[in-house]
């Protein structure tokens, strides 16, 4: 078996006594976090600061002590599955802007209405563990 690994995170930032996420919509229509592969001899936190920063054009800080994974076969490619490694990292007085070559939309949610989006479980359960590691 063969790993493609990629890191991102599950951004968030506080306004009006609130917490808000970035949410990410792929080009193919999915809702999730900025994330990427990671590059040559980058940590896992650097490829998830750097892909955050390309994505959504934000700079933000990893929260330590959270980190969850996820991992699923790729449909198109045998005997791969995919691995991506997520923290929790916070911003504050920025401007999101969408990487049009790779995403759809960025968009800044509530808890409530990420969930509704999604479309994966996996998804779910990542914002719900950061929800509760915020806390």
């Amino acid at each position: 078996m063969q790993y493609e690994v990629s890191s991102g995170a599950v951004v968030f930032t506080r306004k009006d006594n609130a917490i808000y996420f970035v949410i990410v919509k792929s080009l193919e229509g999915f809702y999730g976090f900025p994330k990427g592969h990671i590059e040559g001899n980058e940590t896992e936190e650097e490829a998830a600061l750097r892909e955050i920063y390309e994505e959504v054009g934000i700079k933000t800080q990893i929260l330590p002590g959270f980190r969850t994974t996820d991992e699923y076969p790729i449909s198109n490619e045998k005997d791969v599955i995919k691995k991506i490694i997520y923290f929790v990292s916070e911003y504050d007085n920025q401007q999101l802007c969408c990487q049009e070559k790779e995403l759809e939309g960025v968009y800044l949610m509530t808890y409530e209405e990420a969930m509704n989006v999604f479309q994966f479980e996996s998804s779910k359960r990542i914002l719900n563990e950061a929800k509760e590691f915020i806390k």
